[in-house]
């Protein structure tokens, strides 16, 4: 019944990471620009926060969605805002190809920029919710089992981050010169492209 309930969440960590949103991009342009480590630190930041949620999702949807509806608007326009800092900065700056030069500051800095992204995103605690309630999961789960749940989350999150930078490593070892700049400078446009529609959403519900 535990590794059912373990099971269960990090089925639910996996579905909630692998789609490739800006989050994706911004992994995907961490490891092309200094390696496997910095792609696995921006997943550890995205898993982190959506460990987070889950807690929130396991405590009581009632209170965490009445939270939500108050905060929703500002954290969009800061998420938003903040996705198209970081894709100008990529547009901005020469990609580093040398995972050598990734130190712990750097790992550091990746981390809480994709947590606070992924924080930022009012969907996400809503996601979860809708997901645990399809999987008959109530409000409240306590102990063991929500520790357990919690836990899953997080690993299926972080197993996704794994799987994708080692993926995007190995391959950019086999690709030709110039093809980690490109990719960095596609995936900084679409960090803008997500940015701006953040902000759009936002103007458009207020008008």
């Amino acid at each position: 019944m535990e590794l059912f309930v373990f099971g269960k969440g990090l089925v639910l960590g996996l579905a909630i990471a692998a789609p490739l949103g800006p989050i994706g991009a911004l992994c995907i342009n961490r490891t092309l620009e200094r390696g496997f480590w910095a792609g696995v630190a921006g997943g550890l930041g995205t898993a982190i926060a959506d460990g987070v949620y889950a807690c929130l999702a396991v405590a009581g949807f009632a209170t965490v969605g009445t939270l939500i509806g108050w905060i929703e608007r500002p954290l969009q326009v800061l998420g938003g805002l903040f996705l198209i800092y970081l894709g100008v900065l990529g547009l901005r700056k020469r990609p580093e190809v040398s995972a050598a030069s990734v130190n712990a500051r750097g790992l550091i800095s990746t981390i809480a920029a994709t947590f606070l992204l992924t924080i930022a995103n009012p969907a996400t605690i809503l996601t979860f919710t809708a997901i645990f309630a399809g999987l008959g999961l109530t409000a409240g789960e306590g102990g063991t089992t929500g520790v357990l749940l919690v836990s899953g989350v997080f690993f299926g999150s972080l197993v996704w981050w794994f799987f994708l930078s080692a993926v995007v490593s190995l391959l950019r070892k086999r690709l030709p010169d110039g093809f980690s700049v490109t990719v960095s400078r596609i995936s900084a446009v679409i960090l803008i492209a997500f940015g701006l529609a953040a902000l759009m959403h936002v103007l458009l519900a207020l008008l």
